[in-house]
């Protein structure tokens, strides 16, 4: 092919791949003014916006609008991730990453998904959609990375609201070694003879994710309401605050994840939720026993021959060039895509996808007046990563454990791949919620979940595990429930005062065995020992520390260097002997590793901070420089002490720091992200604060106006009914004005 005429097809594919900017009509740009003049966004003291529409569709279009002026970027990002579209503003590097949204992720289904909605629903995605092409229209200096126009079925993409959601277990090395070369099959086997391995996700984090969620019963509370503490654990800044109320009687205020039209974690004026991530099994993989069969393959399932189906995914992605893209042919079995391969086997997995039914759910929660209907939305069964702790204002709380539970043969171990050639491996429908782990106004008059097995939730009132089939829960005791269960027993009179104390209670039960096991190492150890009288210091430091966290503590300091390199040579036999790390130390750790660990931990602190006696404040810290998604770190700019530690040491209130390239102090990036306190009496009452404030850009007043407030656990009043915001209002607008 003459060379001009392969340069002009690869202009004109370039020039076709490149994202169009939408012209608006003159239609739409009525239909968006209509829209507006029916909302009102009144911006409190703090950036928060308070949206009120004649419609629920109305709220959707003010909030979205709202949610655009704090950070368009984090909303369109949203969007990309949900739609396997990274790769076209980040470029090659994410092409596995948007492969995998892709394998479930499909426009055409989305938009046949749309149609076939009910009308309240198609209408509060047209008013997504309007509201940030709105945004847009009104911001032409706004220069999107890629979605130049927003689509109503874009919403079907993403439903729940959870930072990483089922479709991110697809670990994507595997995925990639799976589908960049020829695909490998062997001849028929059982696959019972091959060796399971359990999944590999893409990482297993250090800083536990996930959140607290505690309910108190009038009962035990000072003012007889229920109380609600509603806390996630995410990554800094993943939602916005925000209220949306409407004619229609949607009055609902709290966490929305970035581009979603309804509150994911909050409370209306009748009740409250909280999610916490669940260990529920939810997600399975399939040893798939595949031969070639013609031009295609074919798959064992009982006595039957079935054939795989093979279909095309592009992936478009951005080069230094322009855009280009990479084909892939996929393959699926009836249990789902296949993701990888493990000893000659095709693994395919299986998981929750029903966008129409998620979105539903997550929207009508939020209009539930009382446990009775509450629990009705619960019965759609399309909440699949998440426990909930509820209280209402009848004086109700209850909990319930994952809302999408696969039914199972028990004779399987369906934590590892399993046989896809049995059908007998197969889905049998779902448990009911009544099946499934619940607990309603326990006798204990609290209870709680903090990513934890449900067995402690509620003391003596607790779940029975042995009253479950194993699937439901795949998690363990842990360090943060032990200390969740040590402020919530036995006590009584709780106000919004005292939960907020609960929740921030500087405790770090982590360190209550190994550093008893610690100190003994040290007093038995010989005087000729080096180590004695290196560590002889530091030992007394620790012996006279009461396992508490604050910015001025040393022993916090020294613990958690310790506990840091300790860990790394006890967690991989800890596991392999069934036991927690914090027990593995105490109990059959080498005594001279212990005091090595110390002495490491020492040469650490003296060496990154002049001197080992160094308060916890001055190495862990919380700061904000821009409003990039992936924050920057600077040790010779301004930043604020944080006492909170990791919820690795069982500390409820979370801070996942590290140190830096280029820093010595250590950043927080995790944790406590949204926080707030409810009580439900006739009327509500809460108290709430967010990571650094509610603004994306840096030259606003909200960007990190609520930083001090945040590190210190300082709650600051919500303003829910209008009467609250007397006097505290910054600004009140229609979107667009």
């Amino acid at each position: 092919m003459p060379k001009g005429r392969t340069a002009a097809r690869l202009a004109l594919f370039f020039t076709l791949s490149i994202p169009l900017l939408h012209a608006s009509t003159n239609a739409e740009i009525t239909r968006w003014e209509q829209e507006a003049a029916r909302v009102t966004i009144v911006r409190d003291d703090w950036g928060i916006a308070h949206i009120s529409g004649r419609s629920d569709a109305d709220a959707v279009f003010g909030m979205e609008y709202a949610q655009a002026e704090d950070d368009f970027n984090r909303i369109e990002t949203n969007y990309l991730n949900a739609m396997g579209r990274i790769a076209e503003a980040e470029g090659e590097a994410a092409i596995y990453q948007d492969l995998r949204m892709k394998l479930f992720i499909d426009p055409v289904v989305l938009k046949k998904d749309y149609a076939a909605s009910p009308e309240w629903l198609k209408a509060l995605m047209n008013s997504f959609a309007d509201g940030l092409n709105f945004y847009l229209y009104k911001h032409p200096e706004v220069k999107p990375k890629v979605i130049q126009h927003f689509e109503p079925w874009m919403a079907l993409s993403f439903t729940e609201g959870s930072i990483g959601g089922d479709i991110e277990r697809v670990n994507l090395k595997q995925l990639e070694a799976f589908y960049s070369k020829p695909p490998i099959i062997e001849a028929y086997a059982s696959a019972a003879q091959t060796e399971q391995l359990a999944f590999v996700h893409d990482s297993e984090p250090d800083e536990p994710t996930g959140s607290n969620g505690m309910a108190i019963a009038p009962s035990n509370t000072l003012r007889h309401h229920a109380l609600l503490l509603i806390n996630p654990h995410t990554s800094f800044f993943f939602r916005s605050e925000l209220e949306m109320t409407s004619e229609e009687g949607l009055h609902a205020y709290g966490a929305v994840t970035w581009g979603q039209f309804f509150v994911y974690q909050g409370f209306n004026d009748r009740i409250g939720w909280m999610h916490t991530s669940s260990g529920v099994d939810a997600v399975d993989e399939y040893l798939e026993s595949v031969v070639k069969k013609g031009d295609g393959f074919s798959y064992k399932y009982g006595s039957e021959e079935r054939p795989v189906i093979a279909t095309e995914i592009t992936v478009p992605y951005k080069t230094d060039h322009g855009m280009a893209e990479k084909k892939f042919t996929v393959y699926r079995t009836h249990h789902g895509p296949v993701i990888r391969e493990e000893n000659g086997k095709w693994v395919s997995i299986e998981l929750m996808n029903l966008p129409i039914k998620a979105l539903t759910q997550s929207s009508l929660r939020t209009k539930a007046t009382d446990y009775k209907s509450y629990r009705k939305t619960m019965e759609i069964q399309a909440n699949s990563s998440n426990n909930t702790v509820f209280a209402d204002s009848d004086g109700d709380i209850a909990y319930f454990h994952g809302n999408f539970i696969p039914r199972r043969d028990t004779r399987f171990d369906f934590t590892k791949p399993v046989d896809g050639s049995n059908p007998e491996t197969d889905w049998k429908g779902l448990l009911t919620v009544e099946e499934s782990p619940h607990l309603l106004n326990p006798k204990s008059g609290w209870l709680y979940n903090s990513n934890n097995w449900p067995w402690s939730g509620s003391g003596t009132s607790s779940l029975r595990k042995e009253d479950y089939p194993a699937y439901v829960e795949t998690g363990t005791e842990t360090a943060r429930g032990l200390h969740a269960v040590r402020v919530l027993q036995d006590k009584k009179d709780f106000t919004l005062d005292s939960l907020i104390a609960a929740a921030y209670d500087s405790y770090l039960p982590w360190f209550e065995k190994p550093i008893p096991a610690l100190l003994k190492a040290w007093d038995e150890a010989p005087a000729s020992d080096p180590l004695k009288a290196k560590l002889a210091a530091p030992i007394e430091v620790l012996r006279a520390w009461n396992f508490r966290w604050g910015v001025d503590s040393v022993p916090t300091s020294l613990a958690v260097f310790w506990g840091e390199d300790i860990r790394g040579f006890a967690a991989g036999d800890a596991k392999k002997a069934g036991m927690s790390a914090e027990e593995y130390i105490a109990t059959r750790m080498p005594a001279n590793q212990l005091l090595l660990s110390l002495s490491k931990a020492i040469d650490r602190l003296d060496s990154d901070f002049g001197r080992w006696k160094t308060p916890w404040g001055e190495i862990n810290r919380f700061q904000r420089i821009n409003g990039d998604i992936v924050q920057p770190f600077n040790d010779a700019v301004p930043s604020i002490p944080v006492g909170f530690t990791s919820s690795l040491w069982g500390s409820l209130a979370s801070f996942g720091a590290r140190p830096y390239p280029g820093t010595k102090k250590w950043y927080g990036t995790s944790g406590n992200s949204f926080v707030a306190v409810v009580e439900f009496g006739p009327k509500v009452r809460a108290r709430a604060v967010t990571a650094g404030g509610e603004s994306g850009r840096p030259s606003s007043t909200h960007f990190d106006d609520e930083a001090q407030r945040y590190s210190t656990g300082n709650l600051r009043d919500v303003y829910f009914y209008p009467a609250d915001l007397k006097g505290h209002v910054e600004r009140e607008y229609h979107p667009g004005s």
